[in-house]
């Protein structure tokens, strides 16, 4: 009889546990995965990632259609919102991909053991009401929504992501707090259906973590887009009366606060690891002071045979972050070399337009020593000129001495895509230079990111 139920089990079939578990299947590991939900692939597929962007996708084209946009390129139409049908493609879209997963799994023999997982030893788990035993265990437990104290989500008239997702009619008036992507995304959906929007930032800008230039440039566009932006503003409260909230808020540094009236108010003030209820205390290990579980460079845990990835442990909460430390945390356990590299993790903001980046803001770079930086307005791009999508700029950041790439950032429709070519240079070390004359397809987006490296070898063209 062989000693484990399991080589492997992971826990959670997110972005970064389904991978973890089809990648040790593919390895020869006899393997499990633990998923509590009736469907895989965690909040990304269920109710985070897929779904949104399905909604944002959907909203753009009404947009489009609402304000003229089309009519402007001669194609004139009066668009009629049909809410539940927009909702319907979202869930169609969502039902395929989970279920292209659970095919995924049967595909490659991986174990779908429904319920939840609690440790009862380092190599002992019950799932659900029964106890299962693996020589090795992978935390891929994911995030949940983080909430803001004293203020009740009850998913009608005060709502987090979820419920944003299901919202059966278009509010009025939309108070959004949280300045991040999540709050950006979904409030931009409702916007563009007609909601009139504000937005709660505590900090002074939009968008933390993100390039400076790309923070000041995402604030110009969402207030021509019709947002209420209130930065370096704090929710001191919300109260809900016959269906409407009243949000009261006050400057961060103090003084004077005011109210504001809501039919949604949507909190999106970010997302904390779900460790709660896993039993860690049953095998010696700890969260650290942000809650995660921290590991060494092969996604080990300090508990022999345990491991984690993912949401759960240091570093940007990002699915395809969770993909690629699935995909390296399998090989490790097989005996091979998985390795990430955690400073080339582009990150999107699926607005429109787009807002992504890669590597180091002009602020970080600057703090490690000197610099060279070039621009490139989309304006000046032929083919987002002629989408009539000119908001934007491609920003270049390299080391001054030796010219290589530390950051690309980039605003534009097509953002989220042109981002994997700066990421892919940079993947292998890529100079100014190395991008600037590489050819590009004429005309593409993607111009810009070569004129901007352009910019930086001080040999622009276009401007």
């Amino acid at each position: 009889m062989a000693e484990y139920d399991y080589d492997v089990l992971v826990i959670g079939a997110g972005p970064g546990g389904y991978v973890a578990a089809i990648r040790a299947a593919q390895l020869g590991l006899k393997t499990a995965c633990a998923e509590s939900r009736e469907t895989l692939g965690g909040t990304c597929l269920n109710v985070g990632c897929i779904p949104s962007k399905a909604m944002l996708h959907a909203s753009e084209y009404f947009h489009a259609a609402a304000s003229g946009e089309m009519a402007k390129m001669g194609v004139k139409v009066t668009p009629e919102l049909d809410l539940e049908a927009m909702h319907g493609q979202r869930r169609d879209s969502v039902k395929q991909l989970t279920g292209g997963i659970e095919f995924l799994f049967k595909k490659n023999k991986v174990d779908w053991i429904k319920g939840r997982a609690t440790f009862e030893s380092a190599h002992s788990v019950k799932v659900g009401d029964r106890t299962v035993t693996a020589k090795n265990v992978v935390i891929a437990t994911g995030s949940s929504v983080t909430p803001l104290p004293g203020v009740t989500v009850d998913q009608k008239v005060v709502v987090d992501s979820t419920g944003a997702l299901e919202l059966d009619k278009v509010p009025g008036k939309m108070v959004v707090i949280g300045g991040g992507v999540i709050g950006l995304e979904l409030g931009s959906v409702w916007g563009r259906l007609g909601a009139q929007v504000t937005v709660v930032e505590y900090l002074d800008q939009l968008l933390p973590g993100m390039d400076g230039d790309v923070r000041k440039e995402a604030a110009k566009i969402f207030k021509k887009q019709g947002m209420t932006l209130k930065l370096a503003t704090k929710v001191t409260g919300v109260t809900v009366k016959n269906g409407k909230a009243t949000v009261a808020v006050e400057p961060a540094a103090g003084g004077a606060g005011e109210t504001l009236d809501a039919d949604v108010v949507l909190v999106a003030i970010g997302r904390r690891p779900n460790t709660e209820g896993l039993g860690l205390d049953a095998i010696g290990l700890a969260v650290n002071a942000r809650g995660q579980i921290e590991t060494d460079h092969d996604f080990a845990t300090k508990v022999p045979g345990v491991w984690a990835i993912g949401d759960v442990i240091p570093g940007p909460m990002l699915a395809h972050k969770a993909e690629d430390e699935g995909i390296a945390v399998a090989e490790n356990i097989a005996g091979l070399t998985g390795i990430v590299n955690h400073d080339v993790i582009p990150g999107v903001v699926y607005t429109m337009p787009e807002f992504a980046g890669v590597g180091l803001t002009e602020e970080q770079a600057r703090e490690k020593g000197e610099i060279k930086v070039g621009k490139f307005p989309m304006l000046a791009n032929s083919r987002a000129k002629t989408n009539h999508q000119p908001d934007g700029f491609v920003k270049v950041i390299a080391d001054a001495q030796t010219d290589k790439v530390l950051g690309v950032w980039c605003v534009a429709s097509v953002a989220g895509t042109m981002i994997a070519q700066a990421a892919q240079a940079m993947e292998f070390g890529a100079t100014s230079e190395d991008i600037a004359y590489t050819c590009h397809a004429h005309p593409t987006h993607s111009e810009a990111i070569k004129e901007a490296a352009m910019a930086v070898t001080g040999k622009p063209i276009h401007i």
